[in-house]
């Protein structure tokens, strides 16, 4: 069977292909917008192919030959998200009948359209679209509410807040009801639906227990052996709530706003499908928040919610450094160390290791940053000393990595301007590089006013990454 799997960058989309590609009896094409999005690994199991959903022409060749089409595409972080959204789908949709795909498998959201927010109207509308033909190309198109998982954006929501708050004063939204879901049982029935035998199309809710938001917090605490108290209020507005989750937890303010604009209607399961059409003996809420904490501790998250970093591949990561406007280089010998222990001491910054030194400045620009909306410094890093490409680093992006020799970071925080960080060993020597491409006059002020901090932060940065590669490393 011939596969195309596309979001393979995101969080459920990197997940599947992990388990695509441990079946031998597939082929698994990955349809990505920029191959360097991918690492050498994937590139050796899989066929890689550039293509994007809005530019319809680059469809044809990554849906040849295909006989189910993973669809995993959602563009929330756009302004005019639902537009595009539809218009990608309809594309995705008129590419597959060109090519005559027999299925479209589809990941969308609970909820309703008459009280659904834009961000569950756009997932809604995605799949009428995709399921629009069925005398040609049948659609499988399932409906998730809230994921339960190591990296999900909700569960590092609840997680985070369960966490930190002993008593929560929050809004009245805590009693609409939601059906959760853990991320193996999402991928499961995904995996599944490759063996489906039906011609017509089918949209399947996926999850068991109904429940509220309040008592799925209470219980999310509960199964981390904590005691939390809720207490609602009416005066907690939209807006102040999504800048509340924005400064406790690692999401932005955009994630943030989405998710509680979307807690205004009830997303829970509508139909029993589900137990038709698949015998999968599904998880508790309990069993979900359990793997996911054993995850985390052990460091085996294998995605997060902001593996995708919408707009990062878009950049030529290749050269745009080489063309930045200012540069702040630290070079160091790094004398008789070897070059690994320095590679992993640079590819062990950031996250709960912190920056090693200055910390309390970086915190302040982090907190600065997630006023303006921004990423933040608390979104942390999936894995305490390992990185891949695609990997968040508080409000940096991993965009380049070579084993034992550099690692290039691309700043995700909010800049009058374009920034990189890069770490490379060249000839017994640290090349520390911080880069940047203002935009405009108040670009280089920014820079320019940051002068005397980035002398302080980078000269401490560069030395204490070879003390740092002096002691022992623990994989």
């Amino acid at each position: 069977m011939h596969i195309l799997l596309t979001g393979a960058n995101g969080y459920i989309g990197r997940r599947l292909k992990h388990q695509l590609i441990a079946n031998s009896d597939l082929r698994l094409r990955l349809m990505v917008r920029n191959v360097n999005s991918i690492s050498e690994s994937a590139k050796e199991q899989c066929e890689i192919i550039q293509a994007d959903v809005l530019h319809p022409q680059t469809l044809d060749a990554a849906l040849a030959g295909i006989d189910v089409a993973y669809y995993l595409i959602h563009g929330l972080n756009e302004t005019n998200f639902r537009e595009l959204d539809r218009q990608s789908a309809q594309n995705f949709l008129d590419a597959c009948i060109r090519q005559k795909v027999r299925t479209i498998i589809y990941l969308g959201g609970l909820g309703d359209k008459k009280t659904g927010s834009e961000h569950l109207l756009s997932r809604i509308e995605t799949g009428e679209v995709l399921s629009s033909r069925p005398d040609v190309v049948r659609c499988i198109w399932f409906r998730a509410g809230v994921i339960i998982g190591s990296g999900s954006a909700s569960f590092e929501i609840i997680r985070h807040l369960v966490q930190k708050l002993p008593i929560m004063i929050t809004p009245k939204w805590v009693s609409t009801m939601v059906t959760p879901i853990g991320v193996e049982d999402v991928l499961t029935y995904l995996r599944a639906a490759l063996d489906l035998e039906t011609a017509s199309n089918l949209m399947i809710d996926i999850g068991e227990e109904k429940m509220s938001y309040g008592d799925l917090m209470l219980r999310v605490a509960s199964a981390m052996g904590l005691k939390r108290y809720l207490f609602p209020v009416n005066v907690l507005t939209p807006k102040l709530s999504s800048y509340w989750l924005a400064l406790f937890t690692p999401v932005p303010y955009s994630v943030a706003s989405s998710l509680i604009e979307g807690l205004r209607s009830e997303v829970t399961v509508t139909n029993n499908l589900r137990h038709e059409w698949f015998d999968i003996k599904t998880h508790s809420l309990e069993e979900a928040v359990h793997q996911a904490i054993r995850e985390i501790e052990s460091n085996q998250v294998l995605s997060r919610w902001s593996d995708s970093g919408a707009g990062t591949w878009e950049i030529d990561h290749a050269h745009d450094p080489a063309d930045a406007l200012f540069m702040d280089r630290r070079i160091i010998d790094i004398g008789m160390i070897e070059p690994k222990k320095v590679y992993e001491s640079f590819c062990s910054i950031g996250g709960e290791n912190g920056w090693y030194g200055y910390d309390w400045l970086w915190n302040i620009r982090g907190f600065i940053d997630k006023l303006f909306k921004g990423a933040g410094t608390n979104r942390g890093r999936r894995d305490p000393k390992v990185l891949r490409l695609g990997d968040s680093v508080d409000f940096w992006k991993v965009v380049d990595i070579v084993e034992d020799e550099r690692l290039l970071l691309y700043a995700q925080m909010k800049l009058p301007g374009k920034a990189w960080l890069e770490f490379k060993i060249h000839q017994g020597n640290l090349i520390q590089s911080a880069y940047f491409y203002p935009y405009g006059l108040l670009g280089r002020f920014y820079w320019y006013a940051l002068i005397p901090l980035h002398y302080l932060i980078f000269t401490n940065m560069a030395t204490s990454i070879i003390d740092r590669s002096k002691l022992p490393f623990h994989s």
